[in-house]
């Protein structure tokens, strides 16, 4: 907004033009996302309808049962679909995120929630389309060169939220 001022103030005849560049870009950067977006969630809904996320996630549930230290059973189906959308990018990954808390809560497992909480706001993705999608919208000759590191981020900020989350529930 400052910047905006200014260069009103300053140079008004620049003004309008930069306006209109960065809403044109604007503009192309979304519409780039929506394709993205809309060809991903087509997969991830192929994968649904072949029952790809159903098989990830029963493989998921044991490891989440560990996890999560819960023995809810519809809980655990929960959260590892919830896991399993978000690994896939799919955006249905939040009603099963609620409905793995309510079971925890139900359960009275504080701890489970706290933990399907971190993991999912440490966001890990198989597939980074969003920053595929910017970089290809902003004219990036190898757009997805950002996702082996992309990757490496991901897997690093899971393992250090969980494990910090871990060290905080041994103290108390």
């Amino acid at each position: 907004m400052i910047s905006s001022v200014l260069l009103a103030v300053f140079a008004p005849h620049e003004f309008l033009p930069a306006l209109l560049e960065g809403a044109q870009r604007s503009a192309a950067a979304a519409l780039t996302l929506f394709g993205v977006y809309a060809v991903w969630m087509g997969l991830a809904a192929v994968a649904e309808n072949a029952g790809v996320a159903r098989a990830l996630s029963r493989g998921l549930i044991k490891p989440c049962r560990r996890l999560f230290a819960s023995k809810n059973e519809k809980a655990c189906a929960a959260a590892a679909m919830n896991v399993t959308c978000g690994l896939l990018g799919a955006g249905a990954a939040t009603p099963f995120a609620v409905d793995a808390m309510r079971g925890f809560e139900n359960e009275g497992n504080a701890r489970a929630v706290r933990m399907l909480f971190v993991i999912n706001c440490a966001g890990f993705q198989l597939m980074p389309s969003s920053a595929v999608a910017l970089r290809a919208a902003a004219g990036s000759s190898s757009a997805a060169d950002v996702y082996l590191p992309t990757l490496i981020c991901c897997c690093i900020t899971l393992g250090l939220s969980v494990a910090l989350l871990l060290l905080t529930e041994r103290r108390r």
